[in-house]
C-alpha cells in the first residue's frame, strides 16, 4: 500500500524477480537435481604439444619451450636438429585441457580446449599435432589430434589492427580418444551408496532420507549430515544401474533459505516467494538540491585612464537551492512478502537505489526476515 510517492532525482531501471508464491515454491524437485553420488564425477586431463600449419603467426623464435618442443618431436622421426635450426613461426606451443566423465570407455571421443602458451598471435588454421592427455596420476587417459577451431581472428599490417574475440584459443570437437577406461566407484566397502548434496540442508537431507525409506522401505537410508545421505545398496550390486536410476526420479520438496539478492549495476531484485517480511510502516522522502551558476564581468570604469594592473574580472553569483518534497509512505500489509512490497514500488516508479535503501532499512529494523546479498 502505497499513499504518496514524490517524483525521484534518478532515473533507474527495476528489474525484480519473484520466484513464484509460497504455495507455488513448494513444488518436489528430482533428487536428480538436488545432488549426485558420491564418486559420479569427470576427471581432469591435461597435456601440452604443437599446433603447426599457421601462416606466420605462431611463436617467435625467442619462445626456447616452442624450440625444444619441436627439436623434441622431429628426433622421433629420426631428423637430429639443434634448436638453433628450428626459426619457423608456423608453430606454437599450446596447453590442452579436457574432462574425462566417469563412464569413458576406450575408443570413445571427448573435446579439448588448447591455449596458446607463448606469444603466438593467433592458432587459426592450425592442426595440433598427437598429443597425450595426463591425470592427476601422471598417466597417459587419451590422445590428442585435429584441425583447431577457433572462434575469431587477427590481422595486422602496417601499425593496423583488426582482432574479433580471442584467436589464442581453440577447441577441437572430438579431438581426444580415449585409450585407459574410467569406472565410478559408487559402492563403498560397507555397501552404502552416498548421496551428496549441492546445497547443505539438515531439512533436504532428511526430507531425501524419508522419501528413500517410503519408497525401499524402513532403514534403506539416513542422513549423516546435512550435505550427506547413505542410502544401502542392493545386495551384490544386482540392478545397481536399475536402483541408482530409480533413487535419482524421486521428488522431494527441498528447503531453502530466505535470501535478496541485490545488484544495484543492473537493477535487479531477486527474492523467494516465501521471504516475509512484518507489518511495518516506510517513511522515505527525497531531498533535490540545485546549484545555479551566473557570471558577470567588472570592468574598470575609466578603459585607458587606469593604472597597468587594472584588469577585467569575472565575478560568478551562485544560489543554492535545495527542496524537499514530501514523504513516500508505505505501509505494509499483515504477513506481507518482499515481492508485494517491490512489485508496489516498481510500479511507483521508484528507483532501484531507493528500493535497496528501503529494504536494507527494513533488515535493519528486524522485519525482514531473510538475508540481504548485494552483488
Amino acid at each position: 500500500m502505497v499513499k504518496r510517492l514524490s517524483s525521484r532525482l534518478l532515473s533507474c531501471t527495476l528489474l525484480f524477480v519473484c520466484v513464484a508464491s509460497a504455495h507455488a515454491a513448494s513444488s518436489e524437485v528430482r533428487l536428480k537435481d538436488l545432488g549426485r553420488f558420491l564418486g559420479w564425477r569427470d576427471n581432469m586431463l591435461v597435456g601440452y604439444g604443437i599446433v603447426s600449419g599457421l601462416a606466420g603467426s605462431g611463436d617467435t623464435p625467442r619462445n626456447q619451450a616452442t624450440r625444444q618442443a619441436m627439436t623434441n618431436m622431429m628426433s622421433q622421426f629420426d631428423l637430429n636438429l639443434t634448436q638453433d635450426q628450428v626459426q619457423s613461426r608456423n608453430v606454437a606451443m599450446v596447453m590442452i585441457t579436457a574432462s574425462l566423465p566417469p563412464t569413458a570407455n576406450i575408443g570413445d571421443k571427448i573435446d579439448i580446449n588448447v591455449t596458446s602458451m607463448g606469444d603466438a598471435r593467433s592458432l587459426s588454421g592450425g592442426t595440433l599435432i598427437m598429443a597425450p592427455l595426463r591425470g592427476p596420476d601422471r598417466k597417459t587417459y587419451a590422445l590428442a589430434q585435429g584441425p583447431v577451431t577457433v572462434g575469431g581472428y587477427r590481422y595486422d599490417a602496417n601499425g593496423n589492427l583488426r582482432q574479433k574475440n580471442h584467436p589464442t584459443v581453440g577447441l577441437v570437437p572430438g579431438g581426444a580418444t580415449v585409450e585407459v577406461p574410467v569406472r565410478a566407484d559408487l559402492v563403498t566397502q560397507d555397501g552404502y551408496l552416498n548421496f551428496v548434496l549441492k546445497n547443505a540442508d539438515a531439512t533436504t537431507a532428511e526430507r531425501i532420507a524419508q522419501r528413500v525409506n517410503q519408497t525401499f522401505g524402513y532403514g534403506s537410508a539416513r542422513s549423516v549430515d546435512g550435505h550427506t545421505v547413505q542410502i544401502r545398496a542392493p545386495a551384490g550390486n544386482n540392478g545397481l544401474n536399475r536402483y541408482v536410476a530409480h533413487i535419482e526420479t524421486l521428488s522431494v520438496i527441498p528447503d531453502q533459505d530466505s535470501r535478496v539478492v541485490i545488484n544495484e549495476r543492473t537493477g535487479t531484485v531477486v527474492a523467494g516467494g516465501d521471504t516475509r517480511i512484518s507489518p511495518i510502516t516506510i517513511s522515505h522522502g527525497d531531498i533535490r538540491v540545485s546549484v545555479a551558476t551566473e557570471y558577470s564581468a567588472s570592468q574598470p570604469g575609466l578603459i585607458g585612464i587606469a593604472g597597468p594592473g587594472v584588469r577585467s574580472l569575472v565575478v560568478g553569483n551562485s544560489e543554492l537551492d535545495v527542496e524537499e518534497a514530501g514523504q513516500t509512505v508505505a505501509a505494509s500489509f499483515p504477513h506481507g512478502s518482499v515481492g508485494e512490497l517491490v512489485a508496489a514500488l516498481s510500479k511507483s516508479r521508484v528507483s532501484t537505489r531507493d528500493v535497496i535503501a528501503i529494504l536494507e532499512a527494513i533488515k535493519a529494523a528486524g522485519a525482514l526476515h531473510a538475508d540481504i546479498i548485494v552483488q
